[in-house]
């Protein structure tokens, strides 16, 4: 990187953290980006996503066929399964989750199924999952929570994992497979929190995946400053008010002001 390049780098940083002091209201947006830095792979990238190279078993497959159900489960519980499943939260993370603490941030709106806000520390209540988390499982007919573990031990025993107890329906993973419609209450909160927030900021993110990249879109158009921070160009990057391109939690970090 030249001395030009580095100055505007910086220049661009000293940018974003005025933005972040003046506002009154933040909300993030975040996607993949920002846990492929604490060792989560990207599901969907072009060539290096996970969907590249494993087809994934969309939701009214795994309604119809208990064949299908049960290779989901394999792929969760089987050798090589979810090897992420250890990993924290990383600078960008907790650059967030400080933000929300000191009440600068309302809520982080995000893509991601991996409960890294929450280990963070940013509340339940103001993280809005819209593809759902992979941490536990869910029945779909009644909503009854079921815990990994105790799953994963019935699939070990039996070789396989049996319907509901309490009312026989299929139990999945609480993620959104692709098919299942969004959440209609994330999206819904999702909608809530961009109408009130006066900076939105997008962090990891290729906003590509819609309804749920719109967001960004109609925040700028209510009148809410825009900022990506992306390794990568976006789709909407024209439409910003400002863009990084550079890796997320040494930026936010030094924004933020956290290790």
């Amino acid at each position: 990187m030249s001395d030009t390049e580095a100055v505007q780098s910086d220049d661009d940083l000293e940018r974003l953290r005025a933005m972040v002091a003046a506002a009154k209201r933040i909300v993030f947006f975040t996607g993949a980006g920002i846990s492929t830095e604490s060792g989560i792979p990207d599901f969907r990238s072009p060539g290096t996503g996970i969907w590249n190279k494993i087809k994934p078993i969309e939701f009214q497959e795994f309604l119809a066929s208990e064949e299908r159900r049960q290779e989901s489960w394999r792929r969760r519980f089987g050798d090589g399964g979810n090897q992420w499943t250890d990993a924290q939260p990383n600078r960008g993370h907790r650059a967030v989750a400080k933000l929300i603490s000191d009440g600068m941030a309302t809520a982080v709106i995000t893509q991601n199924v991996d409960n890294l806000h929450q280990d963070s520390g940013v509340p339940d209540h103001q993280v809005i999952e819209l593809h759902g988390n992979t941490r536990y499982a869910k029945c779909l007919d009644c909503d009854t929570r079921y815990e990994l573990a105790d799953l994963k031990r019935q699939f070990e025993t039996l070789g396989r994992v049996e319907p509901c107890s309490r009312c026989g329906g299929i139990i999945k993973t609480a993620t959104i497979s692709f098919g299942q419609s969004m959440p209609q209450e994330a999206m819904a909160r999702a909608q809530e929190e961009t109408n009130a927030c006066d900076l939105f900021i997008v962090l990891g993110s290729s906003l590509v995946v819609y309804p749920a990249a719109g967001f960004p879109e109609y925040a700028k158009r209510l009148g809410a400053g825009l900022v990506i921070l992306n390794r990568e160009p976006t789709p909407l990057d024209d439409l910003a008010d400002l863009v990084i391109h550079r890796e997320i939690g040494p930026a936010m970090g030094y924004v933020v002001g956290v290790n």
